[in-house]
Parts: C-alpha cells; structure tokens; sequence
C-alpha cells in the first residue's frame, strides 16, 4: 500500500494552492487594467509592456517610483476589511509619478502575509487594480509571498512600484518655478496614508476600539480611518495638458507633511509662507489631536490636514487652473506666494530627503471648524 501523500512545505504552513487561488480570485480584476500595450496575460514571470509608443517622443524619460502603505493596514487587519488599501497603494505610488509630469505606464505590487487567505488577498489586489484603472495604469504584475513564523496569520504588508514616462522638455519642478508664481492647495480625502503611528498611538490611548462608533463620523472608527486616499494622477495631467507653460511644479503632501514637501520642489533662494487661514483641517484632524491632546500646529509635520497635493503655478493663471481642479471635483485655492527676496526671521523648512530646495512656514490661524 502506497503511504498517505505528504506535502512538507504546507505542513511548514505554506499553502500554494492558496496561492493560485488567489490569483484566480483577482484575475478579472487585474485584466481590467490591460491595455493592448500589455501582453502575455495574468501569471508570468515578468509583465510585459509594449512600448513602441515611446518612440513618438522625441526625448522620453522614464519615471519610476516604490512606496506602500504603512500602519495603516494595520486598522484593515483589526475590522477584516481590504478592499480599500490597494487604493491607497495606487495614491502612495502612481501619484509620486505625476509629480515629475509623467504619465504612468505600469505598476507592479507586493503582498507578504503570514497566511494566504484568498479572498482577503483578491480584495487587496481589486483594490490595486480599481486604483490603477483610475489613474490610466496597467497593473502587469505582483507576488504574494507566505510567511510562517514571521508575519501572523491575519497579518500582512503590501507595497508596489510603477513606470511611468515624460517628454522631457515638460518635466516638473523646482527648475520652472519662478518668483511671483502662485501656490494652489488641492483637498485631500482624509489621512490619506501618513502618521498613522501616530493615530493608532491616539486611538489606543483613548481606550478606543476599531469597531466602537465614532459618534462625530457616523461610522466606526475603523471605517472613519480607512477613508481611501484621493487619486490626483488623471485631472493632474489633464492640468498639465491644458497649461503646459503655466504649470511648474506639484508636490504630494506625504510623509513629512506640507511644509516640507513643498520645500523639495522650490529652487533653492525661494520661500513661501503657507496662510493657515485659507482652510479648515477637516474634522477627523481636529478630533484625532483633541483625543491626543496636541494642537494642530503640531501634526503639521506628521498628516496633511486636509491638503493632498500642491500645485505651483504662473499668477496669470493660477485662477483658470484652479476652476479647472474644482471643475474636475477636487476643491482647490491659494494658500501662498512664491518669493525669491530675502528670507524673513522665522522658522521655516528647508530641505528634506536630501534635496536643498526651498524654505516653507505656515503662518496664521486655521479657520474655524465649518467655515469657508
């Protein structure tokens, strides 16, 4: 009699059948993003991408960026619920792409979980794909890795890379701007996927569940917190299309906060100050610092405050561009000026993730909670 099959590797808590599920899961969702640029399909080694369309540029430079998550998915683990982090994913990585100009070509995306949980793992990777069908990007490609004894069962991080591509005499940045020009503020949807240490850090004080009723959001507080981040890439470009010499530079509000990424896209010898009085921090800022009891003032490091993105702009038509962002759904004003004389006493942000740049304060008071 033949001895019973034994396979060594699931029983060292590796479960490839789980795997190949999984993918079958997200299939659909995936081929959703493919373009005819896209070839060989869902499950090979390598994504494919034809790129015979970069030879109708005349000096094509490819722009590329990594990012993930962070803690956040941390609040997705506590309530089970994964069908919005991939979003996120998209926003942290494709609309790095956009700062520089670039149109996204492709991304890639990375899952390591202590547990492969097939639909848990299909609802990552749909959220991925809804993000990268957002945005205009064929999602070619990923690995989901299994790891017993290092992550937890229900444990797990996800992180992606894109490709995208700039003609470039229309790259970006601090290269374009110019004393005068006009700083326009664009909403964020919430936290986006920053200084979530420091909301689970708040909450856990508070005493606070995942799954308690957040009375002021009329959700719970796991749901409050996973508010998926905006995806800016498509009207952004379509800004860039229609003021190709007005538009001179954007910066993702992330990691660092608002002051400090805008510093990395101003020539060195500028300053802006940002009017605090323009906007009011949307209310699961306030509620988060009151719960924390810290001031605003002191997050501004840390979360974004109600800005996603900023975008820098000649003054003649700084207002056309900013009816052109409302007019997309993305609230948009001014929140500062450009400035090249010399530099005011203050404390300002100069430099950040090594480059020089600019220097940027915030100045003034917020609004008050339900102005505008």
């Amino acid at each position: 009699m033949a001895p019973p099959s034994h396979n060594p590797y699931a029983a060292a808590g590796v479960d490839t059948a789980a795997g190949d599920l999984a993918v079958e899961l997200m299939k659909t969702a995936v081929k959703r993003t493919h373009g005819p640029e896209v070839q060989g399909g869902v499950g090979g080694f390598a994504g494919l991408f034809d790129a015979t369309a970069l030879t109708a540029f005349t000096k094509p430079l490819l722009a590329t960026s990594t990012d993930g998550v962070g803690t956040k998915v941390a609040i997705a683990q506590a309530i089970d619920k994964h069908d919005t982090i991939g979003l996120d994913l998209v926003g942290m990585v494709v609309d790095d792409i956009v700062v520089v100009g670039a149109k996204p070509l492709f991304m890639t995306d990375y899952i390591a979980c202590g547990k492969v949980v097939p639909e848990r793992i299909a609802d990552i990777v749909k959220g991925i794909a809804a993000g990268c069908a957002e945005t205009g990007t064929a999602l070619v490609g990923g690995e989901t890795a299994e790891h017993p004894g290092l992550l937890g069962i229900n444990d797990y991080d996800v992180a992606g890379a894109a490709t995208g591509v700039v003609e470039a005499d229309r790259v970006l940045g601090a290269e374009r701007v110019r004393s005068g020009d006009v700083v326009l503020a664009l909403a964020s949807s919430g936290l986006h996927s920053n200084g979530y240490s420091l909301v689970r850090h708040i909450v856990a004080g508070a005493g606070i569940g995942y799954g308690d009723n957040a009375a002021d959001f009329g959700a719970t507080w796991g749901e409050t917190l996973l508010e998926p981040t905006r995806l800016y890439t498509t009207p952004l470009l379509r800004l860039a299309s229609e003021f190709p010499a007005d538009l001179h530079a954007l910066s993702h509000v992330t990691g660092g906060g608002i002051a400090a990424n805008l510093a990395r896209v101003l020539p060195v010898g500028t300053w802006v100050d940002i009017d605090r009085s323009t906007w009011s921090p949307p209310a699961v800022f306030r509620v988060l610092a009151d719960l924390g009891d810290l001031d605003l003032t002191s997050t501004e490091g840390t979360w974004n405050l109600g800005i996603g993105f900023l975008a820098v702009v000649s003054a003649e038509r700084a207002d056309a561009a900013a009816a052109a962002l409302n007019g997309a759904g993305i609230h948009t004003w001014q929140v500062g000026v450009v400035h090249d004389t010399a530099l005011p006493d203050g404390d300002y942000e100069q430099g950040a993730k090594g480059v020089e740049g600019g220097a940027v304060r915030l100045v003034g008071s917020y609004l008050e909670q339900g102005t505008v």
